[in-house]
């Protein structure tokens, strides 16, 4: 009599019928974390936190199954209330929810070719070329600016030759004499820019000076 269970076959090399007992399939266990509920790891945490065994069951009777659902419940007392323990508890997990979902973001990494408008911070489109007008203030979005070191010109906040940092159009030439007066590269533009508008003015009597 077949066992119940066992599965019959023909050996054709033997002849013989033979049974063999059918293993029975071990359950999968089920996975955690996700959307099946809080990671083992997670629970650790809100362990740590005073979190015990059945306020975690309550939470997930209550459809608290992840960390952004924690985030979703808002305030400590409202989750105090779910789970059945303390408001101290409660903010304790909660504020570690929050850091955890803030810390793990997508971040969002662009190519060093992204340009956006100096004016109103605008994303560029893609076949932007420099000297373009921005597309959502109609101003140049990177304005083309001479070098006061190499004389060169381009887009962007660095001369593509020297590397000079520009400074505004309107400043050239109060670069061009600081220059003169053998002030370093790197220094120029942000000396500039620490100045005063009394300073600034001192610099342009000196660049209208007639020269001897």
């Amino acid at each position: 009599m077949l066992e119940l269970g066992a599965e019959a076959g023909y050996d054709g090399a033997t002849a013989r019928w033979t049974v063999a007992k059918k293993d029975k399939k071990a359950k999968s266990p089920r996975k955690s974390g996700g959307k099946d509920g809080l990671s083992a790891l997670e629970q650790n945490i809100l362990r740590a936190k005073g979190v015990s065994d059945g306020q975690l069951a309550r939470l997930a009777r209550a459809g608290v199954r992840t960390r952004q659902d924690l985030v979703t419940v808002g305030d400590a007392e409202t989750l105090a209330e779910l789970m059945g323990g303390s408001t101290k508890v409660a903010r304790a997990a909660l504020d570690w929810a929050k850091a955890s979902v803030a810390a793990s973001a997508a971040i969002v990494v662009e190519t060093a070719d992204v340009i956006y408008c100096v004016h109103c911070r605008t994303r560029q489109p893609k076949d932007y070329k420099a000297g373009d007008l921005c597309p959502a203030c109609g101003k140049q979005a990177e304005p083309v600016l001479t070098c006061y070191w190499c004389n060169a010109s381009g887009p962007g906040k660095f001369c593509r030759q020297c590397g000079a940092r520009f400074v505004p159009l309107g400043e050239l030439e109060l670069a061009l004499l600081l220059k003169r007066e053998g002030v370093p590269k790197d220094e120029i533009a942000s000396k500039l820019a620490a100045m005063s508008d009394v300073d600034k003015d001192a610099l342009w009597a000196r660049v209208r000076r007639p020269r001897a």
